[in-house]
């Protein structure tokens, strides 16, 4: 029996890329519609918002002349073409899933809105949630946050390529320890970096848990919905 019902999972664009340095990698891709679809036949409803960093980072963009309103429009359309090839992919491994735009994107994606992302997923469509919050100086955390609120989701997953959060990094430091489950006020105590400040208020604010976890170990997405301790719990 499945501890979570609905979930809303952010996937960065790195993510997609894997070992390539720009893009998405096709096998990449593949593997991790594959374990959603897994996810959606245990009858788990899925939200996934993803970020636009493989194709083109708003911030990045800034550093080299680009104005910071019009580098964020183009992260917010980088995270689309995203969104659509996880669409196709679901949908060419015998799945059904939709994409859903923070702003019009017509004919290439429906606009949000609550009701419109409830009802598909309780219809069995995954739902692939694009264009961040359709507003600059916002990051694909703060959507992730605001959509997880918007869709009622059971807990927000945070797919990152370390497997959970530590005392510090565990890639710099060989001393850090990991936290198998700790608070939002220990979390801000502590200076811990789970999600921009953005995000992090809203989950709190609104009592929507965390779990931030390895998404390159395969078979983890079913662990967690299963309720099995993988990553950390912030709640």
């Amino acid at each position: 029996m499945v501890k979570y019902k609905r979930i809303l999972l952010k996937l960065s664009g790195e993510a997609l890329a894997g070992c390539d340095k720009y893009g998405i990698n096709g096998n990449v891709l593949e593997e991790f519609c594959q374990e959603i679809l897994e996810l959606s036949s245990m009858g788990v409803q899925i939200g996934i918002v993803v970020g636009g960093g493989n194709i083109f980072r708003g911030m990045t963009g800034t550093k080299k002349g680009v104005e910071r309103v019009k580098g964020d429009s183009m992260g917010m359309l980088a995270t689309t073409i995203n969104a659509i090839a996880i669409q196709s992919c679901i949908e060419s491994l015998g799945g059904k899933a939709k994409v859903l735009t923070a702003t019009l994107m017509e004919p290439f994606a429906e606009r949000f809105s609550q009701n419109r992302a409830i009802n598909a997923l309780e219809k069995g469509y995954i739902v692939i949630f694009s264009g961040g919050t359709g507003n600059p100086f916002f990051t694909t955390d703060s959507a992730a946050a605001l959509r997880g609120i918007e869709i009622k989701a059971d807990i927000l997953l945070k797919g990152t390529r370390v497997d959970g959060i530590y005392t510090a990094d565990p890639e710099k430091d060989k001393n850090a320890t990991k936290f198998d489950e700790i608070t939002f006020d220990e979390t801000i105590q502590k200076k811990l970096k789970v999600m921009d400040l953005t995000a992090f208020a809203l989950c709190s604010e609104n009592k929507l848990p965390i779990m931030v976890f390895d998404m390159t170990q395969k078979g983890n997405l079913k662990k967690i919905t299963n309720g099995e301790k993988i990553g950390t719990l912030v709640k």
